[in-house]
C-alpha cells in the first residue's frame, strides 16, 4: 500500500511539469514511468520570463501628466487691473512723497527713489500675477505680444482696458489719501525741451523696455525670477534716464489714469503713439535676431 502511494507521487510529478512548463520528451516521460501521460503532452503557451522584462522595459508606462487648464480670460483680465493697480499706486505714492519732501523740485535723490520704487513694484508683481496674465501692465506690452503672436488679438483690448482702469483707481485712490497741493505732479508731461524731444525719448526708452522683455518672457529657459528682475532692471534705468524729459512713462496707461484723476492732459498723445510704436519695434527687433 505505501509502494503504491509512492508510485502515485512520481506519476503526478511529470503532469505538474508539462503543464507549467516547456513539455519533456517521449524519453525522459518514459524514464519516469508515465509512458501513457507522454501520449498526450500539452504545449505551453506562456511567455517566458525574459520575454516579459524585454517587452516592458521597450514598452513603458508613462505616468499620466495633466496639463494645466487654461486660464480663462476673465481671471487675466483681472490680474492686470490688480498688478497695474499695485505698481502704479506705488509710482505716484513715490512721486507724491518726493514733491512733498523737497516742494516739487526733486533732484537726484528724488529721481532714485521713485525709479527704485517702480523697479521694486515691477519684480513683486510681474513674481505675483506672471503666471496668471503674463503682467504685461502696459498696453503698449499687450500691443507688441499680440502683433509677434505671443498674446491672442482678441486679447489685447480687454487688456488695456483692465489696465487703464487700474492706473486710474490707483492715482484716483493716491489722490484722495495724500491730498497734494498740487495733484499735477502725478501726471506725464514733456519736461525741459520740444514736444518732438518728448516723443523720441518715450520712443527709445519704450524700445529698450519691450526689447528687454521680448527677450525674456518669450525664452521658455527663463525663469519668473530672472524675468521679473531683468524687467524691473530696465524700469529702474529708463526712469532714471528719461526723468528730466519726459516723466517717463513708457505706458499709455500710466498717462490716461494719471491724465483722468487730475486733469492734465497737455502733449497726452506723445504718451499714446510713442510707446506703442517704440514697443512693437523693440519686439520686432529681438525676434530679427534671436536664436
Amino acid at each position: 500500500m505505501a509502494d503504491h502511494t509512492t508510485m502515485s507521487s512520481e506519476d503526478q510529478r511529470p503532469v505538474a511539469i508539462s503543464v507549467c512548463s516547456t513539455p519533456s520528451d517521449d524519453r525522459s516521460l518514459a524514464g519516469a514511468g508515465a509512458g501513457a501521460v507522454a501520449s498526450t503532452p500539452r504545449s505551453s503557451k506562456l511567455v517566458p520570463l525574459d520575454s516579459l522584462q524585454k517587452l516592458m522595459l521597450k514598452s513603458p508606462l508613462a505616468p499620466v501628466q495633466d496639463e494645466p487648464a487654461p486660464v480663462p480670460l476673465v481671471k487675466k483680465v483681472a490680474a492686470e487691473f490688480i498688478g497695474t493697480f499695485i505698481l502704479m499706486f506705488t509710482v505716484v505714492s513715490a512721486i507724491v512723497a518726493d514733491a512733498h519732501q523737497h516742494g516739487g523740485g526733486g533732484g537726484a535723490g528724488g529721481v532714485l527713489g521713485i525709479a527704485a520704487a517702480a523697479g521694486l513694484a515691477v519684480v513683486a508683481v510681474v513674481l505675483a500675477v506672471v503666471d496668471v496674465s503674463g503682467s504685461h501692465l502696459n498696453p503698449a506690452v499687450s500691443i507688441a505680444m499680440a502683433a509677434f503672436g505671443h498674446l491672442p488679438r482678441a486679447h489685447v483690448a480687454p487688456y488695456a482696458a483692465a489696465q487703464t482702469l487700474g492706473s486710474a483707481a490707483a492715482t484716483f485712490l493716491a489722490k484722495g489719501m495724500y491730498r497734494p497741493a498740487d495733484p499735477g505732479v502725478m501726471a506725464t508731461v514733456p519736461r525741459g525741451g520740444a514736444v518732438a524731444e518728448a516723443f523720441f525719448v518715450e520712443l527709445a526708452l519704450t524700445f529698450v523696455l519691450v526689447f528687454v522683455i521680448a527677450a525674456v518672457a518669450t525664452d521658455p529657459a527663463s525663469s519668473k525670477e530672472a524675468v521679473a528682475v531683468s524687467i524691473a532692471a530696465a524700469i529702474t534705468m529708463n526712469a532714471l534716464v528719461g526723468a528730466s524729459w519726459t516723466g517717463p512713462s513708457m505706458n499709455p496707461a500710466r498717462t490716461i489714469g494719471a491724465a483722468v484723476a487730475t486733469g492734465k492732459y497737455k502733449d497726452i498723445w506723445v504718451y499714446l503713439v510713442a510707446p506703442p510704436l517704440g514697443a512693437i519695434a523693440g519686439a520686432g527687433t529681438y525676434t530679427l535676431i534671436k536664436p
